[in-house]
């Protein structure tokens, strides 16, 4: 079998992945929360104009010697260290970033379609579990390193997790069904 094979629930479960993504962030509760506003915005705003669209961290070290100067060791004990990220200016599009999406959708079941072709599954429950387990490692297995390296909460890591899961088990079904 070939990749092709799958095309119809490669397209079913981006479809349906699509519209379980924008129902747990638009409709449910348990991202509300994911961000917190400063203590001073303004400030903070002012501090960022000019900034180009980009990832920032502050304190900054250009290299592993200013890593380990005195200064920066100070800086990094004194606080604040951020991580930012400055996207452009404006009211974000959103029709570009949903046809985006949906290709990240695509894409993840494809994999999910070639995890397929490298196995025996035949029963819906194999192929549940081959596309549910590539799925949910395809949607939220990165999101750890960004907790270990770069201060994500672990509570949105888990989450995030959670959403995965959810992505997984639905992509499993659609698999399962059509496959």
């Amino acid at each position: 079998m070939s990749i092709a094979d799958f095309w119809l629930p490669i397209l079913v479960a981006s479809a349906f992945t699509f519209v379980a993504g924008a129902v747990i962030w638009m409709a449910m509760p348990w991202h509300k929360s994911d961000y917190r506003k400063t203590g001073d915005e303004e400030s903070v705003r002012a501090a960022l104009k000019g900034c180009v669209p980009g990832l920032y961290n502050v304190p900054h070290a250009a290299s592993n010697a200013d890593y380990q100067s005195e200064d920066m060791q100070q800086k990094m004990q004194d606080g604040p260290n951020a991580f930012v990220t400055v996207m452009p200016s404006g009211v974000p599009g959103m029709g570009p970033k949903l046809v985006r999406n949906f290709l990240y959708n695509l894409l993840v079941a494809a994999l999910c379609a070639y995890m397929l072709t490298m196995t025996q599954a035949e029963t819906y429950l194999d192929i549940y579990r081959v596309t549910c387990t590539t799925a949910w490692i395809a949607y939220g297995v990165a999101y750890i390193q960004e907790s270990i390296w770069f201060g994500r909460p672990w509570t949105l890591t888990l989450k995030n997790l959670f959403d995965a899961l959810l992505y997984g088990l639905l992509i499993g079904g659609v698999f399962g069904w059509l496959a």
